[in-house]
């Protein structure tokens, strides 16, 4: 930037701020103001880009500390002087296209088996720049790519995505996935991954283009479901049909288990549909506990029935007590 640019800009006014603004009030205000105008919450809209970019060259300048000192003592010196200031940053940082340009280029987007690959969003940059991120607070490192004054750029995060069966996110497992850039990754899902947990894999985003350290891999890990069982905490869950017969006078029933042979469970007489039946150790096993399988009972009743067992579902009916299983519940409706 020429020294006339420093004397004809008020950084601290396109700032919003006054002249002995402390660092963590400039800091407060152009978090603000870049929130407010970044073109990615301003489509299409080139005032805004400019407000940004305006803003983004101001606080370049007062917001390095040596360069600070430097623009008060240009702008003390009236607009008389013609002198070529130095550019902004020294050799430490580059300017708005080397440091937003970078950041917020966006990539295309590809799509392979079981496995989306995309750059981190808007949220993602601005949440590691003022942070929310990796890095802490200020302009260290940033998912968006950004290291700021004084250091290498960081290598930008890559948002991802992969699919596994219920049986891998159940008792964990080693997978393998190919980045955009051809890289096969191995990645360990640990035992008990819940169905949209994400997994950050250090280091193996995109490379930094001038040996900074590399981004990180933030990978959601969506779960099919099963035909039979559900995740429940640590306990899985199935439901078991039994006959009529099983459930009034008991009986000892098979148990299906996820990927081992079935256990064998014995129902009470009496058992009526809903109860839960516990096998201990046989749910979730991680290293902050075991879980169980619930077994819940279902009473399955026929839907079609021969005319010899009709008759003797009649017979039967009328050698029961006669008693409606409804009066307590009719009883307690009309308290």
């Amino acid at each position: 930037m020429a020294s006339q640019d420093w004397f004809d800009k008020d950084f601290y006014k396109v700032l919003g701020v006054s002249k002995d603004v402390t660092p963590a009030e400039l800091k407060k205000a152009y978090r603000k103001l870049a929130r407010k105008f970044h073109p990615d919450s301003n489509p299409g809209n080139p005032a805004a880009e400019a407000k940004f970019k305006e803003i983004s060259e101001a606080h370049s300048v007062i917001g390095d500390p040596a360069q600070r000192k430097e623009y008060d003592a240009v702008r003390a010196m009236g607009g008389g002087a013609r002198f070529t200031a130095p550019r902004p940053g020294g050799g430490q940082a580059g300017g708005f296209d080397d440091v937003f340009g970078g950041m917020f280029g966006g990539g295309a987007r590809q799509q392979q088996p079981g496995y989306s690959y995309e750059q981190g969003g808007f949220d993602d940059l601005l949440g590691g720049m003022f942070g929310r991120g990796q890095g802490g607070g200020g302009f260290g490192t940033s998912s968006g790519g950004f290291r700021g004054y004084g250091g290498p750029t960081r290598g930008r995060d890559v948002i991802a995505s992969t699919t596994v069966d219920f049986i891998t996110a159940t008792h964990g497992d080693q997978i393998t996935l190919q980045t955009q850039d051809g890289r096969a990754i191995k990645v360990k899902i640990p035992a008990g991954v819940a169905d949209g947990q994400k997994i950050k894999l250090r280091g193996q985003g995109q490379h930094s283009p001038d040996g900074g350290e590399s981004g990180d891999i933030v990978l959601t890990v969506n779960v099919r479901k099963h035909p039979v069982f559900e995740r429940d905490g640590l306990n899985l869950r199935v439901s078991v049909p039994v006959t009529f017969v099983e459930a009034a006078l008991g009986a000892t029933i098979e148990v299906p288990t996820l990927g081992e042979a079935p256990v064998k469970l014995r129902i009470a007489p009496g058992t009526p549909s809903g109860r839960v039946l516990r096998v201990k150790g046989r749910g979730v096993v991680t290293p902050k506990g075991t879980g169980d399988l619930l077994a819940e009972v279902q009473v399955a009743v026929p839907s079609h029935l021969s005319k010899d067992a009709e008759e003797k579902l009649a017979a039967f009916a009328e050698a029961l007590p006669k008693e409606n299983p409804r009066d307590e519940l009719l009883a307690k409706a009309r308290d």
